[in-house]
């Protein structure tokens, strides 16, 4: 069940001309990539051994992150073989991402929306605890500059990513 806060964002909608800087040291400009991308937006990725943001706990959809971005990984070469792309998206900064794209070891780099750029064009959803803005967990299916699917809310983080692969089978 959606709580409404995403559905001005529909298939077909052209994406913002932004760069993104990427955890692979470049930089990710989504509405001119060719074919088709997944883009796995998610709050927050925690370190081990350092605590969570106030209240994380307590904020409905908060946790998943890292079993999220952990099935994306495990079926990055089935998402290849449907000639998808797969791609990470936060406002963290690069710098930060870049922990979890190591300590996880993902094939596929993560974006920085740390100035907000993309996610206040789409108004993405999002919370605030502790005077920090984290998006909402969602998935965007892109295909040639245009959102092609929207998965939100996402239920199941852990099982996302097998989730919209299957959507991708159905599709193809």
């Amino acid at each position: 069940m959606t709580d409404g806060a995403l559905e001005h964002v529909t298939p077909g909608m052209l994406l913002p001309p932004i760069d993104l800087p990427a955890t692979d040291g470049g930089s990710v400009h989504l509405a001119t990539l060719p074919g088709r991308s997944v883009l796995a937006v998610y709050p927050w990725t925690g370190r081990p051994g350092q605590p969570n943001p106030p209240d994380w706990d307590d904020i409905h959809g908060a946790h998943g992150s890292t079993p999220e971005l952990e099935g994306f990984r495990d079926l990055c070469e089935d998402f290849a073989q449907h000639g998808t792309r797969i791609f990470g998206l936060s406002r963290q900064s690069s710098g930060y991402q870049q922990e979890v794209v190591e300590r996880l070891r993902l094939p596929f780099p993560i974006l920085s929306d740390a100035h907000g750029s993309f996610s206040e064009a789409f108004a993405l959803p999002s919370f605030a605890t502790d005077g920090e803005i984290y998006l909402k967990r969602l998935t965007l299916v892109v295909r040639d500059g245009a959102i092609e699917w929207v998965f939100y809310p996402v239920a199941d983080p852990a099982g996302h990513a097998a989730e919209v692969l299957a959507w991708l089978k159905q599709e193809a």
